[in-house]
């Protein structure tokens, strides 16, 4: 007699809760991420949005500008008009683009020099233009003043009061950690490029123009961005040489809007600010191209 015996179900066990799981793993790797995030975009964005509040907030004082976009009215962009702002963006463009673009071709010369070629004290100009460039400019302030008028006497378009003057005083004070900065990106350009326009006959006026500058191209935008956006809020050493309300800059022509406690105007401060941040902002937008791309990929082939 043959007995049969059944087997027992086997138990079923719920199935674990991957989803659960899964967003806890996400919030413990990567969620605090976006939270450090969001808690900096707000501190980096009130400000701005703070300043954008004030410009279209016709009272004119910090304490009306509290609630964000209460009032939306134009009379500060308005009263701008009646004021030498439009004088002072001219001279601030002018002198910023003329301190880029002379930052862009004296950096660029010397640090091709200095890559290129192999004579004495190279070693030395190098040292000494790392040590200059450890001390900002503004200590030399009084030396600028001192130096400036002494000059006026003989040239008076390189004296105080000169916008050319002011020129001259940021590209000296540039001159150095641009250097460096190029001089690290020349480097990095391959000697074959050189010697072989050379055995085609080019001299080192074509090699530097025709060759060098196109691969460097990145490094220039950097340059030039950084010469720009340092001599359009410089106010320490435009102070200084700019003496007439004509020649003055933005920084220094705004500044007296907001200077008295008892008769400053925020509103008028932030109008003239927030149009002031279009220039840079429209050239980083452009050479943003420039700074993101390596030109020099490809150059040589391996």
């Amino acid at each position: 007699m043959s007995t049969t015996t059944q087997a027992a179900p086997a138990r079923t066990r719920p199935a674990p809760n991957r989803t659960g799981a899964r967003r806890k793993r996400w919030l413990s790797e990567v969620g605090w991420k976006y939270l450090v995030a969001a808690v900096i975009l707000f501190y980096a964005m009130f400000p701005l949005v703070y300043v954008v509040s004030a410009a279209f907030n016709p009272g004119g004082s910090l304490a009306a500008s509290n609630t964000l976009f209460a009032t939306f009215d134009l009379s500060n962009f308005s009263a701008l008009g009646g004021t030498a702002y439009w004088t002072w963006y001219g001279n601030t463009l002018l002198v910023g683009g003329a301190s880029a673009f002379g930052a862009v071709i004296m950096g660029a010369a010397a640090a091709y020099a200095f890559s290129r070629f192999r004579f004495k004290g190279r070693r030395a100009s190098l040292t000494a233009l790392l040590i200059i460039q450890m001390f900002p400019q503004a200590l030399a302030f009084v030396a600028i003043f001192l130096m400036l008028l002494a000059l006026g006497e003989v040239f008076p378009f390189l004296g105080l009061n000169s916008k050319i003057a002011l020129i001259c005083v940021y590209l000296g004070g540039a001159l150095g950690v641009n250097t460096f900065l190029m001089y690290g990106f020349f480097n990095t350009i391959p000697m074959e490029i050189d010697e072989s326009a050379k055995i085609d006959g080019a001299t080192h006026a074509q090699i530097f123009w025709r060759l060098i500058m196109p691969l460097v191209t990145p490094i220039l935008a950097v340059v030039a961005l950084l010469a720009f956006i340092a001599a359009f809020g410089d106010y320490i050493i435009s102070k200084i040489i700019l003496v007439s309300e004509d020649n003055w800059t933005l920084a220094v022509g705004m500044y007296q809007w907001v200077s008295n406690q008892l008769a400053s105007n925020w509103g008028l401060f932030a109008a003239g600010a927030l149009l002031a941040s279009i220039p840079v902002l429209v050239l980083f937008l452009t050479l943003q191209r420039y700074i993101i791309g390596g030109l020099t990929a490809g150059s040589v082939k391996g």
